[in-house]
């Protein structure tokens, strides 16, 4: 019997991730780029330019290494650029872009983040992301008190095929939420159209006291609270790589396009974590598929950078929210289980997971960040009153 070199399970796994990823934060970069003063065609050819970055990054090194390499846009960094490009003109955002991107270039080159990566325990890793992915669990329920029908339906729908075919439990979730959101007419078709934007070229302006006012931050906010979690969730995952090519090839890609409006690429956690599930592919060597998958699908995204908002107002929140939570449930157990495996280790996980889980922010770093800091230092803490 031939085999498909790309199971459906696969290509399902890297649209739900593509999917996710946008739906989660795409508006959020709109508002950034409309802070800098952008106008809609440049910031449309913004969106197109990560689009194709992002594709072209991830089949790139999921094909190279044949493991499953998610990149992604900063989230994190988008929040802070929304809230601190305000006055600023496209040039000088496109600025402070390469100004960051060339920093986390030098980081990938010099291996600081590397080193950095090495001295993190593998189940404190495992607590972090299982603290990041709690929230988009948690909406998987959540969402049924004001959607009964619709969540209902897809929490039903995932625990039937569950237990009858449990490969196929995300996709028939897609599938009925899919009609049910229909039949209820919450899919809003009457503002989706599909346009192409090319990416527009923006001579950078270099201001000195925006590059350190919101360039150093971006760049400490990328590297702490996206770079960070994607290796941790890689190494939770049990695909552990070389941290300094990563680096280099995404902060180079990044800083050549930033003039185009790409701000960061970064490695990929929360998406990532969807195709290296057991639920993209029951074979962990095979994975990979799943993100040149999701590669494929960013293409197309960005081909059509331009519609992208159009098409995630078309959609049910819902929707989206129940379909992630529920196809980031086996990465939650999984990662809670090598958080806790160890018992010596396991107070210093839980106080990771939990720091992380809580969302806090200070000093424009993530809770990501900070649960690895606070569960470290309790594991030195810990350790050291264990050998006294």
């Amino acid at each position: 019997m031939r085999v498909s070199p790309f199971p459906f399970t696969s290509l399902l796994a890297g649209f739900v991730a593509v999917l996710v990823g946008y739906a989660s934060s795409a508006a959020i970069i709109w508002q950034a780029a409309a802070a800098a003063g952008a106008t809609s065609s440049q910031i449309a050819g913004w969106m197109t330019a990560l689009g194709l970055g992002m594709g072209i990054s991830t089949i790139a090194l999921s094909l190279w290494y044949r493991i499953p390499v998610l990149t992604a846009w900063s989230t994190p960094g988008a929040a802070l650029l929304a809230t601190s490009l305000e006055g600023l003109s496209p040039g000088e955002a496109v600025g402070v872009f390469i100004f960051a991107n060339a920093l986390i270039l030098l980081c990938g080159i010099t291996g600081l983040f590397a080193r950095l990566m090495k001295v993190i325990p593998h189940s404190l890793a495992a607590a972090m992301l299982a603290g990041i992915l709690l929230r988009f669990g948690l909406q998987a329920f959540s969402n049924v008190q004001g959607h009964i029908a619709l969540c209902g339906s897809m929490l039903l729908a995932w625990l039937i095929c569950k237990a009858l075919a449990p490969r196929y439990a995300i996709v028939a979730t897609l599938i009925i939420g899919a009609l049910v959101a229909g039949l209820k007419g919450d899919v809003v078709t009457d503002s989706l159209s599909f346009s192409m934007v090319l990416p527009e070229f923006t001579r950078p302006v270099f201001n000195p006291e925006a590059l350190i006012s919101i360039g150093l931050p971006f760049f400490l906010a990328t590297m702490a609270s996206q770079n960070a979690p994607g290796f941790a969730t890689m190494q939770a995952s049990g695909y552990p790589v070389a941290v300094s090519p990563l680096i280099v090839f995404t902060g180079g890609l990044a800083l050549i396009l930033s003039p185009f409006g790409v701000y960061s690429i970064c490695i990929a956690a929360i998406t990532a974590a969807i195709c290296q599930s057991p639920d993209a592919h029951p074979d962990a060597q095979q994975r990979w598929k799943a993100a040149v998958a999701a590669g494929g699908f960013y293409l197309l995204a960005g081909i059509f950078g331009g519609s992208i908002t159009s098409l995630l107002a078309a959609l049910p929140l819902a929707w989206i929210q129940t379909l992630a939570g529920l196809a980031l449930l086996g990465t939650i157990g999984g990662s809670l289980f090598q958080a806790l495996a160890h018992e010596k280790e396991r107070d210093a996980a839980v106080v990771t997971f939990l720091v992380t889980a809580s969302g806090v922010t200070l000093l424009g770093v993530g809770s990501a960040f900070w649960g690895l800091v606070a569960g470290g230092i309790c594991s030195i803490a810990l350790s050291r009153t264990r050998r006294a």
